[in-house]
């Protein structure tokens, strides 16, 4: 006798990226030549110099478990650079390492929501906010941003979604899909009207901003939870290296889940993390122009081909381009674009039906590769209008 599974498992829609990266898989194996723009990972290998760390630790035996909210030095180190770049005092105590940003995400929400409770977010958003808060019985509560502006998520909206069922704010900044950066009006405007209720704040591509300063929530409110790790700035998304920093009165409730749920995180990746951290920034600067030069073209081959981008995007590695005179249906498009000339992007439906018509191209890739992606896709919408 099969067993039923959990209804909001069952309904949990797929992530669209990842089904378009798969079948673009697919198509490679068959002897294809895909052009990827869908996928958010850094095209650049991981710095010498943290995986010597790495591999160091692991011959050192260092292999073991650690305290469950991580390495002390690795914490110290999180606690360093709040305090130099942002000038935030916090102790190592509120900082939690975790395998990448999803667990501690998932630890959060299952210690702020009971069932009912909400959490409003933007509407585009990244894709995974409300299947997170869905699993653990909370409610998503969207507010639709606006595409004149970039889709940034404003004060007054939020506050107009502020009740009693209201136990969290979730921002990300720099935004995936967006690519927009909060600027520090808009983040202590949020900050004030959020009053008693926690903003959480996805900071995971802090350090990829290319005009402007980068900034945390923590220089506005001291009532947040911030989400950030090492796969972006420092191409380390397969060592899976992530943190939660937490207001004090919060650190004994998530360690006990920490132990409980995940124990503790890889060792000899927490010692790469401290490498990254404490050792040399040139690569981390290089990897910066580089994605600017590449925003700037992208940006530049988008608008030719006939799509739209209202805002500039600032930060992350993301265009969203309004797709609408090409096709409504965002997956279908980007599934025919995939099938018919090989440049894999990704569906704004993704990321909320606010974003439904749109396309969001990553420029996670080398500017060969990006021109000859936009060179067929460009020929190929003006065949197809």
């Amino acid at each position: 006798m099969k067993i039923s599974l959990s209804d909001k498992i069952v309904n949990m829609p797929p992530f669209h990226v990842m089904e378009i990266l798969e079948r673009a898989q697919e198509l490679e194996r068959e002897g294809r030549k895909i052009i990827h723009l869908e996928i958010g990972e850094p095209d650049f290998p991981t710095a010498a110099h943290i995986c010597e760390a790495a591999t160091e630790a692991m011959c050192a035996g260092n292999t073991k478990y650690t305290h469950s909210q991580g390495l002390i030095e690795l914490r110290e180190a999180i606690v360093e650079k709040y305090k130099s770049q942002f000038g935030v005092d916090i102790i190592p105590e509120q900082v939690i390492i975790s395998s990448g940003t999803s667990p501690a995400m998932l630890l959060l929400f299952m210690a702020l929501l009971n069932p009912g409770d909400e959490v409003i977010m933007s509407n585009p958003h990244y894709a995974c906010y409300p299947n997170f808060v869905r699993a653990v019985n909370g409610v998503p509560a969207f507010v639709y941003t606006d595409r004149d502006d970039g889709f940034v998520l404003h004060a007054e909206a939020v506050m107009e979604k502020i009740n009693e069922k209201t136990k969290a704010i979730l921002i990300n900044s720099p935004s995936n899909p967006t690519g927009q950066v909060l600027s520090p009006g808009t983040l202590q405007d949020l900050a004030d009207v959020a009053g008693n209720v926690p903003i959480i704040s996805d900071e995971i591509y802090q350090g990829l901003v290319y005009e402007g300063e980068d900034h945390t929530i923590l220089e506005y409110t001291e009532n947040a939870f911030v989400l950030n790790g090492f796969s972006k700035l420092y191409a380390m998304t397969g060592w899976r290296l992530g943190y939660l920093i937490t207001p004090k009165e919060y650190i004994r409730t998530l360690q006990k889940m920490q132990q409980n749920f995940f124990i503790s995180t890889n060792a000899f990746v927490q010692y790469a993390g401290i490498a990254a951290l404490r050792g040399p920034q040139d690569t981390v600067r290089e990897m910066v122009s580089t994605y600017d030069k590449r925003r700037r073209y992208l940006l530049q081959r988008i608008k030719e081909t006939g799509m739209e981008v209202k805002s500039e995007p600032k930060g992350a590695y993301y265009i969203l381009a309004d797709a609408r005179k090409f096709g409504e249906n965002s997956l279908e498009l980007s599934q025919r674009i995939l099938e018919d000339i090989g440049v894999a992007v990704t569906p704004g439906i993704d990321f909320g039906d606010g974003a439904e018509g749109y396309l969001r191209f990553s420029y996670a890739n080398s500017l060969e590769n990006i021109k000859e992606g936009m060179d067929r896709l460009q020929e190929y919408l003006a065949s197809n209008r």
